[in-house]
């Protein structure tokens, strides 16, 4: 699927513990937006951060943490991450969604055989 030189970066961040049905939040977007057609995304396990309640969550030894933060982001033209984002609102529960204008540089191999 080609990209337009000019996307959208929808960036979610969840919990570890976030749920939706019985999937973790984070695999049930990321099913969510296969399904929907979108060109990709990219799910990142962060070592530490904090949300509203300011709690900090962390990976460190002596502060074992099951609930760590977990980062969703995807990239695809702005018409259809908008379309996305009803689902992705029904999917959530806490969490913080941003949107971004990103320049997409490359996307997949196009390179030329040899």
């Amino acid at each position: 699927m080609p990209m337009p030189e000019t996307a959208t970066l929808l960036r979610i961040f969840v919990g570890e513990l976030d749920r939706h049905g019985t999937l973790p939040l984070y695999e049930a977007i990321v099913m969510a937006a296969r399904e929907a057609g979108l060109a990709g995304a990219t799910v990142i396990r962060a070592v530490m951060g904090y949300g509203a309640s300011s709690r900090v969550h962390t990976a460190k030894i002596l502060r074992l943490s099951n609930d760590l933060p977990f980062i969703v982001e995807i990239v695809d033209s702005d018409t259809r991450i908008q379309a996305f984002l009803p689902t992705l609102e029904s999917m959530m529960g806490s969490g913080l969604v941003t949107l971004e204008k990103a320049t997409v540089i490359r996307y997949g191999d196009h390179r030329p055989a040899p």
